[in-house]
């Protein structure tokens, strides 16, 4: 009884944060930053930055980040053609276009607490995009109502890199995506690409139970050891500062027992950020 009480308060805490109104009056001056808590089936995790001044939203960018193998920000991955939203998209606009149109139409409206959608979650409202806006909306909220992010000493985008080679012995090459808001670390994407189409990236692979870490590994599946060291540079601030030992582990993540190689990956796409 205790835990279905427990629940249902989760929940109502959930709900209430979703439809909850913002009063941008009431925002302080800042970045701020939130994305989606998991990723959808079609393997994307949405994020939204705002930055507001004055109380008013001076600019927004929404974008998104991928289980996939090898996939850069959903922006940059649309805008190379490879989403695929153009085709089937009524204005034959893609993805990076339209996300550009809802922030856009944010931005004039300054209307946080939009709320026109159809059981889809599209709007008419807003010229040059068709898809789907409403979880958009539901992450400038959840942004707003969040602490706003530190200032840091990077450039503000999404930097990407991967080991050269694939790993003669397991068949992966590693690879980072690193997001970097108001200077400062705020995601971290630790996946892997295989050598050939047999498997998919390394953390679908690791999440469907195919990658097989959890049964010789005591702290757990190698996708649950990665989201610790993930977690790790972002409350770090800067890859270098994580304690590595010379066999490439290290002592300093008590979820993690696995090969770091994010660290250097981390280090290497932040080069384009200083």
């Amino acid at each position: 009884m205790r835990k279905l009480s427990l629940l249902l308060l989760a929940l109502l805490v959930v709900t209430a944060s979703v439809f909850a109104q913002v009063d941008l009056a009431k925002v302080k001056d800042g970045f701020y930053f939130a994305q989606d808590d998991k990723y959808s089936s079609s393997g994307w995790k949405e994020q939204v930055i705002v930055e507001v001044k004055g109380g008013k939203i001076v600019d927004v960018t929404w974008n998104g980040v991928s289980n996939l193998a090898g996939a850069k920000d959903k922006a940059n991955y649309a805008a190379a053609g490879k989403y695929g939203m153009a085709k089937a998209s009524k204005i034959k606009a893609e993805w990076d276009v339209q996300a550009k149109a809802a922030a856009a139409y944010l931005v004039k409206t300054q209307d946080v607490n939009f709320a026109k959608f159809d059981k889809a979650g599209k709007t008419d409202a807003i010229t040059g995009a068709t898809m789907t806006v409403s979880g958009f909306y539901s992450l400038v909220k959840k942004a707003l109502t969040s602490t706003p992010v530190a200032k840091g000493v990077y450039k503000d985008g999404w930097y990407y890199a991967e080991q050269k080679d694939f790993d003669k012995s397991s068949g992966w090459k590693d690879t980072a995506l690193v997001t970097v808001v108001n200077g400062s670390i705020v995601d971290v994407v630790w996946n892997g690409i295989y050598k050939d189409t047999t498997k998919k990236s390394k953390i679908v692979e690791a999440v469907q139970g195919r990658y097989g870490m959890a049964k010789a590994a005591k702290k757990g599946e190698w996708n649950v050891q990665a989201n610790a060291v993930e977690a790790a540079i972002v409350k770090a601030g800067d890859p270098v500062k994580i304690a590595m030992k010379a066999d490439g582990t290290s002592d300093a993540i008590s979820g993690a027992s696995i090969h770091l190689t994010v660290v250097a990956l981390a280090i290497d796409a932040l080069k384009a950020a200083k």
